[in-house]
């Protein structure tokens, strides 16, 4: 189904929505949230990936609802040259296969899908659904940070850094994997990292971040010494902190306190936590996220000394985090995620192994 073009609101054109799903009963539902909500227009519902590249070659969309288990081509297969067609779609994975467990979501959300959603059985499309359905449409369709900043590329001078720790949520895995995919396999500072996921999504996101960073990975615990090289993530329902021992080594520690921001795990505790044992030698990355997390931490960084580096508003999928951090006029540097992994192989081959 390929309706006709919908006015705008109050002279504005609604971001435009297309619905690829190989259920009739589910395209129609979809259709029916997006249309009854008077927020966006329907530009298509189609029920399968080839369909649905080609008339991407046609029309511009600015969402794209995906399901997973399709005939002819997975959705899952198709989503990269989606990504391609949609010249800058953000695609909201919507498919029953979200819900048989983390791996499937998590290699969706690498592969560059913005945000992921269960869909409901057939017959249990509530308005309950329909609520959450759009408010996921609403953020990805608008930025939620601050107006941006001016862009400062990579004219800082290089920093010498003895750790990196790395803050996203919503767009976040997808950006790390390419801000990784540029630091060198053989670099011997230990890398920490807070992404907003649930704790059973914990494992498979250590799993893949192992392999776009290609060094030791895994998930944070209680009091263990922090090697050279390894990548180390915080567990879903933990922040990670660090602490320095008397024997000059440093460890791990997880705290479950309360942070202000209501995240769980937060990056503004493990940004101030790193930022008190590593002082102007911790290089603090801030990526794509909603809301405000990082933000305080950053303060802490600065004032240590320490450099701090945002992903940019063009490459974020929600400006919310990275914003905040801009506007404060914390960042050193305003960059998209390959940029940021290429500024980091810089400053390493300017140092000592």
């Amino acid at each position: 189904m390929i309706p006709r073009n919908v006015s705008g609101m109050a002279g504005r054109l609604m971001p435009r929505v297309l619905i690829v799903d190989d259920s009739a009963v589910a395209r129609a539902a979809l259709s029916r949230f997006i249309v009854g909500s008077g927020r966006f227009e329907l530009a298509g519902a189609l029920q399968d990936a080839p369909r649905a590249l080609a008339f991407l070659a046609a029309h511009r969309v600015d969402l794209i609802l995906l399901d997973l288990v399709m005939p002819h081509r997975d959705g899952i297969d198709a989503l990269p040259e989606l990504l391609k067609a949609g010249a800058g779609a953000r695609v909201l994975v919507v498919s029953s296969a979200a819900a048989a467990g983390a791996e499937v979501t998590m290699r969706a959300l690498a592969l560059g899908a913005a945000d992921t959603l269960v869909k409901p059985s057939i017959g249990a499309f509530a308005t309950r659904f329909g609520e959450t359905l759009l408010s996921r449409l609403d953020l990805l369709a608008t930025s939620d940070g601050p107006a941006a900043g001016p862009r400062r590329a990579t004219v800082m001078a290089p920093r010498p850094f003895d750790a990196i720790a790395i803050g996203a949520s919503t767009g976040g895995i997808h950006a790390l994997a390419s801000v990784l995919a540029q630091v060198p396999s053989h670099m011997k500072q230990p890398i920490f990292i807070t992404q907003h996921l649930p704790p059973s999504f914990s494992p498979f996101f250590a799993a893949q971040v192992g392999t776009s960073a290609r060094r030791p990975c895994g998930i944070a615990t209680e009091r263990s010494a922090v090697r050279d090289g390894e990548v180390l993530i915080a567990p879903g329902d933990a922040h990670l902190l660090v602490t320095a021992m008397p024997n000059g080594r440093i460890c791990t520690r997880l705290s479950q306190e309360p942070a202000p921001t209501g995240n769980e795990p937060s990056v503004d505790p493990m940004f101030a936590s790193m930022a008190a044992v590593y002082g102007a030698r911790l290089l603090a990355i801030v990526l794509s996220g909603m809301g405000r997390d990082g933000l305080e931490g950053a303060r802490a960084v600065r004032a240590a000394g320490g450099t701090i580096v945002v992903q940019d508003r063009e490459s974020s999928v929600v400006w919310g985090m990275p914003g905040a951090v801009t506007a404060a006029g914390l960042a050193d540097a305003v960059l998209a995620p390959h940029e940021i992994g290429a500024m980091i192989a810089a400053q390493r081959a300017g140092m000592r192994a």
